[in-house]
């Protein structure tokens, strides 16, 4: 059995990545932000540092099936291999989610969030309007500087608003979980189910008092975790159930967009 050597997998490249985000995060939200960006920054940095330098790292890789030398092409220039030959390195079938599960997905989470939230209000305010109207308070100043006792009440604008504000955030949420789910091919319902939700909940907890300090002054975490938690039970298990399909996703952006290109051959 032959093996070849190739650069060994790091995570140090995309902790620094979400290092830099988290230090510009903290500008519009916390210090702390920044201070967990800043922290995950060094760490990153010197692992990657210590990744290539003295020495890169690397692994050895078992070669299955048949391995052959290299065809050697004695002219003076290089013959061009089709777009979707076989042999072509560009050519890589992946499969993902349809965007179709992203909807489901998306509302299936999006009920099932409003059950828990709509629960938590009558348990604690004995109004299903509280919960709703906290959300809309983030876009209607009456809202925002309501009393517990004007919380409880019907609101048209709080409605409408509310569900336009649930709707669009699960919405856009399930279409994230569609594009990320083929990337944990292991596990990947318990990661949107648990770890999503719970990474959520920390950054909302961070910048909730700048965007809604209605909720932040009145919201009980407890309920909120869980209410993240049922969409991602309920949106993600929709979503992972889902039969994926195949795409050509590293074709030209012009193969792809239908448009005639001169000199790519595609023959699948």
């Amino acid at each position: 059995m032959k093996h070849i050597e190739l650069p060994a997998p790091t995570p140090w490249p995309m902790a620094f990545g979400l290092s830099i985000a988290l230090l510009f995060a903290g500008v519009v939200t916390t210090p702390y932000v920044s201070m967990v960006g800043g922290v995950l920054f060094l760490t990153a940095a010197v692992g990657w540092w210590r990744q290539v330098l003295p020495a890169e790292r690397h692994e050895q890789v078992e070669v299955r099936g048949e391995v052959t030398e290299p065809a050697f092409i004695p002219r003076g220039e290089v013959e061009r291999i089709r777009v979707g030959q076989a042999g072509h390195r560009v050519r890589r079938i992946s499969r993902t989610r349809p965007f179709s599960a992203a909807l489901r997905g998306g509302i299936v989470g999006a009920i099932g969030m409003a059950a828990v939230a709509c629960l938590f209000g009558l348990l604690s305010q004995g109004s299903i309007w509280y919960p709703i109207n906290l959300l809309a308070a983030a876009a209607i100043p009456d809202l925002a500087a309501a009393s517990v006792e004007q919380l409880r009440q019907f609101s048209m604008s709080g409605l409408v608003l509310g569900t336009l504000i649930h709707g669009t955030t699960s919405l856009l949420v399930g279409l994230l979980y569609a594009v990320m789910l083929p990337m944990f091919p292991r596990g990947a319902f318990w990661w949107a189910g648990l770890t999503a939700p719970v990474l959520w909940t920390a950054l909302s907890a961070a910048g909730m008092e700048l965007v809604n300090p209605a909720l932040n002054a009145r919201i009980d975490w407890r309920w909120f975790i869980a209410s993240q938690l049922a969409w991602g039970l309920t949106g993600g298990f929709v979503i992972a159930r889902t039969e994926s399909i195949e795409t050509l996703e590293d074709l030209p952006l012009a193969v792809r967009a239908g448009i005639e290109t001169p000199g790519v051959d595609l023959h699948l």
